[in-house]
Parts: structure tokens; C-alpha cells; sequence
């Protein structure tokens, strides 16, 4: 993306916030400083669903401006950013439902739910309320930024993301914006548990820099895999079960190797060339395996049934890995058939103790959840994996929803029974 011009950047990044149910036709806006001084800003009045390259306008520093329409009412807050703010390229404002609840409530949605949130965040500002569109709300704006601020809430009104780059501050946008929903669901089935600095900093030292390998040839197989692994990434995203910086999905080639994805890459834009070979403890030379590299490893090795073993943030799923509940299953047949009990393994053991979380896999524990962390998922194929993980998905986001409804009724003893038996060939 960063190769593109940014009236295409532009165009992209606002399409994921509008069909990601982040802002409205009318709503949010984005800008994009450039090297000579000008900065390049979606307009006002326009329909943000169906907004093209030609539609940005390019605005210079003297006020003066290009375009087929007004720029953005909210160009005052913008400059004043990039004013107070040299390091800072590009500015992304929205209205994302969940952190206007959090700024209705003059609360600020908590980043220590998973490692890399706080990573990707840092502390969040706020700023108190003032007219939208006026200099005042952009003066205090940009003062919650001059303080270092890289994400500001906005007192009833939003939330405003910087970045070195136009992909980096939308991913704050959205990772926040996961953190609240995940936060909400989370609260409603009891307190929340939250990560520790120390604990956090686990996540930064993870061995995925293993010896490389030139790649000779690529089999059938392994093409096959790699077209398999970016469509269900690029699907995950789509379904809101991976955000762009976070998600990872591996399947098996042979008893000696397997693909993963690769640290650091936007997930939506995947494609199957940034996927990574691994081969007898050897990554693809020229390219980064994910952080879960290790893990993924020793699951392989110790379950050759396995083919596919993926690890998300979906919000729902993830609202129990932060939650002291455990996900009850037995409440809806497709979910016990497909997951069966699903364990939670507290934090940590997915960095220090990776043969324990293989040995709780298995046939009657294909899924399971890391604490603060994720919903893991395996198969016997990619589409077995990612079912399940949609399946999880559902039946968490099923399980939140019906405590507004009543008690939760489980299924009974003898029905289990019954669905083991009508069902025996699915749940191996």
C-alpha cells in the first residue's frame, strides 16, 4: 500500500472503515501529509461506500485546495496535528459504535485484554468535547497529541488514530475498536482479566528468526496451500474474525514442512507469495514466519492429524479468553458436534510451555483458548479449521446475547449422548 498514491490509499483504507461498520456514509474522515507540505484529505458531503480516487482533495499549506469537492470539515483538527506532531503522516477519524459508547461513558477502552493491542495503541488520550468542525476542538485535539498520544478518544463524538503511515494509523483505529467490542461482550459475563507490563513483554520475545533455506521448487501441494491459506485470511478478515494486525493460519505440507503466514504483513491484502515455507526447522529465506511459528511446530509434530491449526482474535470468542467463564458448548448442537468442550490455558503457556498446549489438543479438544490471547483452532483441513473457528465465533457471540434474553438452558445429558452417537464420524 505504501507504493500507491495516496488518493488510492486514501480510498482503500476509508472502504475498510465504512464496510467494517466503523463510520457512516457521512461520517469520519482521513488525511495523508505529503512531502511537499500539501496534505491530501477525503472530502465532505461525499458518500463514503462508494468513494473514488478522484474524489479526494489535495489542500496546500497556504489553505488553498484541489479538487472536485470541499474538503473535510474537520481540516482544522488535521493541521493543527501535523502541526504540533512533525513524526506524524497521515490522520484517521471515525465513529466506530463501540468507542462512541466509550466516550458517551467518558471511559477509554483497556489494551491490556491482548499483547499486541497495547503494542499497537500505546496509552490512549482524550480529548474533552468542543464543536465538531471549529479550531477549538482542534486545538485540543492536537494538544492530547503533542503530549505523544498516538490514539485520542474524543469526549462524545469519536476517536482520531496518527501514524508514520496511513495502513498504521488505521490499524490503531481498528485494534481499538476490537479492544471495545471485545471489553463490552467481555463485561457482560462477569470481570475482566487484563495483562500485566511484565506479562506483555512476553510477547516481544518470541523465537520465530529460524535458520533459512533457498526454496528450489514448490510443489502442487504446497501451491495449493498457499492459495488455500491467503483466501481464508483475506475471508477471516472480512468476517471481522482477524483484524489486520493480528491472526495466524498454518497448514501442513508433508511430515517435514508447512506454510504459515508472516509476522507483521496486513492480513485483508495477503497474498499467497508473503506466505512462508518452513521446512525441518528452516523458514523460506527473504521472509519472517509468525510469531506462532514454534508452537504451530510442535503441534504438527505431535499430532499427525492435524492439517490445519489456526489462532485468532475473533471479539466474541476472545470476550471468554479474557473472561473467568468458560465457553459452555452444550448449549447448541452444531457447537458441541464441531468443538466438543473447549479448555482454557492460562497465559503464558503459548510462549514457555508449547508441548502443553499440543498435549490439550486432540480429538476430543480440537479447539481451545489462550488467556488474554486467542481462540485456536484445528482441522484435518483448512476449511475444518476455519469452520470451527466460525462455529466458535457463533456460539460465544450466541452465548453473550441470550443474558439479555434469560437463563441459559443447556443441552441435556441424554441428548449429548444422543448427538455423540448420531455424530460419532464428525467429532474425531
Amino acid at each position: 500500500m505504501h507504493l500507491s498514491h495516496p488518493r488510492q490509499q486514501l480510498v482503500q483504507i476509508m472502504s475498510r472503515i465504512y464496510y467494517g461498520g466503523m463510520t457512516t456514509l457521512s461520517g469520519g474522515n482521513l488525511s495523508i501529509l505529503d512531502d511537499d507540505g500539501s496534505l491530501w484529505i477525503t472530502p465532505s458531503s461525499v458518500d463514503k461506500g462508494k468513494l473514488t480516487p478522484n474524489d479526494i482533495v489535495q489542500v496546500w499549506p497556504d489553505g488553498s485546495s484541489k479538487g472536485l469537492h470541499r474538503p473535510s470539515t474537520e481540516l482544522p483538527f488535521h493541521r493543527a496535528i501535523y502541526a504540533h506532531r512533525p513524526d506524524v503522516r497521515a490522520v484517521v477519524h471515525a465513529h466506530a459504535p463501540a468507542l462512541v459508547s466509550f466516550s458517551i461513558a467518558r471511559q477509554i477502552p483497556d489494551t491490556n485484554i491482548i499483547p499486541q493491542a497495547r503494542r499497537i495503541c500505546g496509552r490512549v488520550g482524550y480529548a474533552p468535547y468542543a464543536l465538531p468542525g471549529s479550531e477549538a476542538l482542534g486545538q485540543r485535539i492536537a494538544s492530547a497529541f503533542a503530549e505523544g498520544y498516538d490514539v485520542v478518544l474524543l469526549e462524545n463524538h469519536g476517536v482520531v488514530t496518527v501514524g508514520g503511515s496511513l495502513l498504521e494509523a488505521f490499524q490503531r483505529l481498528e485494534t481499538l475498536d476490537f479492544c471495545a467490542r471485545t471489553q463490552m461482550y467481555a463485561q457482560k459475563l462477569g470481570p475482566i482479566t487484563t495483562l500485566s507490563e511484565a506479562q506483555i513483554a512476553q510477547f516481544d520475545h518470541r523465537d520465530n528468526l529460524l535458520p533459512s533455506f533457498e526454496v528450489i521448487r514448490h510443489s502442487s501441494r504446497e501451491r495449493e496451500l498457499r492459495e488455500q491459506i491467503a483466501d481464508i485470511v483475506q475471508r477471516a478478515c472480512r468476517r471481522q474474525l482477524m483484524i489486520s494486525t493480528e491472526g495466524v493460519v498454518s497448514a501442513r505440507i508433508d511430515v517435514d514442512s508447512f506454510l504459515i503466514t508472516p509476522t507483521g504483513r496486513d492480513r485483508p491484502s495477503l497474498s499467497h507469495e508473503d506466505i512462508v515455507l518452513i521446512r525441518q526447522g528452516q523458514r523460506e529465506a527473504g521472509k519472517t514466519p509468525s510469531r506462532s511459528v514454534r508452537l504451530h511446530e510442535v503441534i504438527y509434530r505431535r499430532h499427525p492429524t492435524i492439517q490445519c491449526i489456526i489462532t485468532a482474535q475473533s471479539p466474541y470468542a476472545t470476550a471468554y479468553a479474557i473472561s473467568p467463564q468458560l465457553m459452555d458448548t452444550k448449549t447448541i448442537p452444531e457447537s458441541y458436534i464441531m468443538l466438543l468442550d473447549v479448555p482454557k490455558l492460562p497465559y503464558g503457556t503459548q510462549f514457555h510451555d508449547l508441548e502443553s498446549v499440543a498435549e490439550q489438543l486432540g480429538p476430543q479438544h480440537p479447539v481451545l483458548l489462550i488467556q488474554n490471547d486467542c481462540v485456536l483452532t484445528t482441522g484435518s483441513s483448512v476449511l475444518q479449521a476455519f469452520d470451527r473457528l466460525e462455529v466458535a465465533e457463533f456460539t460465544a457471540r450466541s452465548l453473550i446475547e441470550a443474558l439479555s434474553v434469560g437463563p441459559m438452558v443447556p443441552i441435556g445429558e441424554q441428548e449429548l449422548r444422543d448427538l455423540e452417537r448420531a455424530f460419532a464420524h464428525l467429532m474425531q
